[in-house]
């Protein structure tokens, strides 16, 4: 993982990249088997947007559930001076199964339309499965970001189903090779799928 004072960032994984310029307004994304690569326009940011590598928060239904944040100050994480927070998401619950709205026609007799026919409960027959049970423990998700760099260093996101912890090792506070944030030579430049 790459980032430019200008707020130029690329990732890396073993077969693709994804190299962000907000300047710009574009992503580009590199295929490293195929050697091609895909420019894409970004939307500008808005205002008083998340940094980066904070946690994004989903919304059910237009609401989003209440979010804890916790300060956690500053530390040292290999000599580079990093800034923590911790998101607390109470734990999810499911929403509510919406009522089909009834229809009223005046003077209309009252008339039940018929449903899906139920069938017979077979004696000795096992019930019907039902959806499991999820464990009510809320969403922890501790970010400390390097306060040089403004990216995130350590990410530690744990729910219900486990622990996951992202160290991204900061070695160095310069600013990349420009080449970094380019199309490598070679790389076909494919368009866009819309």
């Amino acid at each position: 993982m790459w980032r430019s004072s200008d707020g130029k960032f690329r990732l890396d994984t073993p077969k693709t990249s994804v190299i962000t310029d907000p300047a710009s307004q574009k992503a580009i994304l590199l295929d490293h088997v195929k050697k091609e690569a895909t420019i894409v326009p970004m939307p500008p940011a808005a205002s008083g947007s998340a940094q980066p590598g904070s946690p994004k928060i989903p919304a059910a239904l237009g609401q989003a559930p209440p979010v804890k944040v916790e300060d956690l100050g500053k530390s040292m994480i290999e000599g580079h001076e990093v800034e923590g927070k911790r998101f607390t998401l109470p734990p999810f619950s499911p929403p509510t199964k919406p009522e089909m709205p009834k229809a009223k026609m005046p003077g209309a007799p009252k008339v039940d339309l018929p449903g899906a026919p139920k069938a017979p409960r077979v004696p000795g027959a096992p019930a019907p499965p039902q959806a499991p049970k999820l464990p009510t423990v809320p969403s922890v998700t501790e970010v400390w970001t390097s306060v040089k760099l403004k990216a995130p260093v350590l990410t530690k996101v744990t729910t219900s189903a486990g622990e996951q912890t992202t160290y991204c090792k900061p070695v160095s506070g310069d600013d990349p090779h420009p080449s970094v944030f380019q199309i490598p030579q070679g790389y076909k430049i494919k368009p866009p799928k819309v």
